[in-house]
């Protein structure tokens, strides 16, 4: 070692002290104003500026979208366009209120104001009523909202959640104990999961295949998504006793009873059921500590023979590279609930490497915002 540093060495006190010369310019209204005047910046500020407000005013936008979809707006414009007036009369509200909430929606581009004064449902506000689970999630997202009512508050940690009453089943069998909670649970997950099977399927080629565990595959609408794709193989299904109850009606309605054996039980309290050469966690992990993912992926391990196959599929992290959804929504969302944590995929990796298993693969969903995936090999 000579003392001389290194060239990254000598490079990086000088970008940094480049950005931080950047950052301070950046500060000054002074330069604000003076690049909104050039020609070709000013377009930059414009846009710089708008985004800036749109991070500001995000939490009414998705409260306006909560209102429309409380008040039933967008179902009522289904049938065609109506005037305020007699959106209005349904709703409950006075007309000018009920203008100011069209309005607002129109902004948000999930209506449209004709010329006649009359509003439209747009192709946006379509898509969110034909989105499965979609306005069911908005519903849910009042307890969420509530939580982030103090985001200080819920960032250093010790305070109640409404989310963490929502999901009680991440502490185990003795969690999911109110009948009410536990159906409300199971209907989301079942309204929710039908998007993440789809693309979990596309990225994961389940040929080869013999049988399928899901573990933590509540009402089992991955199970039957991949049943009906993969005519032969053999289905379990391992979750809650509370959880599992409505899977029989499902499976049956299918026409799968015969293939599907449901095993009730709790991955953190009982054994992961041996039998299947591939087990599937899907949104299952996100849900959890290091700690409890750590000792549930070597159980899985354990449970899998020589050559099974492991298959994760959740939305992740952008890690390195942070992602506008993944890293904003899931990540404090999975920290409201008081045990869940956002991990990227590479961390995945790591976990998987470290329970035993290799030949693990990192496969992005097409929809990162619905899933990705870790696929690994014992």
């Amino acid at each position: 070692m000579t003392g001389v540093p290194e060239r990254g060495q000598a490079r990086a006190p000088q970008a940094a002290r480049r950005g931080g010369w950047l950052t301070r310019a950046w500060m000054n209204p002074r330069l604000h104003a003076a690049v909104a005047r050039m020609p070709g910046l000013g377009r930059i500020a414009r846009s710089e500026g708008a985004a800036m407000f749109g991070l500001v005013g995000g939490f009414v936008n998705s409260q306006i979208l909560l209102a429309l979809v409380e008040l039933g707006v967008l179902d009522a414009l289904v049938q065609g366009p109506q005037p305020a007036a007699a959106l209005a009369r349904p709703a409950g509200l006075a007309e000018d209120r009920m203008a100011i909430l069209l309005q607002g929606g129109a902004a948000l581009r999930l209506l449209r104001r004709r010329r006649d004064g009359r509003f439209a449902l747009t192709r946006r506000g379509a898509v969110l009523l034909g989105v499965p689970g979609l306005v069911g999630m908005i519903r849910h997202h009042a307890v969420f909202y509530r939580d982030l009512a103090d985001p200080v508050a819920l960032l250093r940690g010790g305070t109640e959640t409404g989310l963490a009453r929502f999901w009680p089943y991440v502490f185990g069998a003795q969690g999911a104990t109110d009948p009410q909670v536990t159906a409300d649970y199971s209907a989301l997950m079942s309204d929710t999961q039908g998007l993440v099977a789809e693309d979990t399927l596309r990225c994961a080629d389940l040929s080869g295949v013999r049988r399928l565990m899901d573990v933590g595959g509540g009402t089992g609408a991955f199970l039957a998504a991949a049943g009906a794709r993969y005519p032969a193989l053999e289905l379990a299904l391992f979750d809650l006793p509370a959880v599992v109850g409505p899977a029989r009606a499902r499976f049956a309605a299918a026409g799968m009873a015969g293939r599907v054996t449901i095993l009730p039980g709790s991955f953190r309290d009982d054994p992961i059921p041996t039998g299947a050469d591939a087990i599937s966690l899907v949104r299952v992990l996100y849900d959890h500590t290091d700690e409890t993912v750590a000792a549930l992926l070597a159980a899985v391990f354990a449970a899998l023979p020589a050559g099974g196959r492991l298959i994760i599929s959740e939305p992740m992290s952008g890690g390195d590279r942070p992602d506008a959804i993944t890293d904003t929504y899931f990540a404090f969302y999975t920290l409201a609930m008081g045990t869940g944590r956002t991990r990227s995929a590479a961390r995945l990796a790591e976990m998987v490497t470290a329970a035993g298993f290799d030949a693990v693969t990192i496969r992005p969903g097409p929809r990162p915002y619905i899933t990705g995936l870790v696929l690994a090999r014992k």
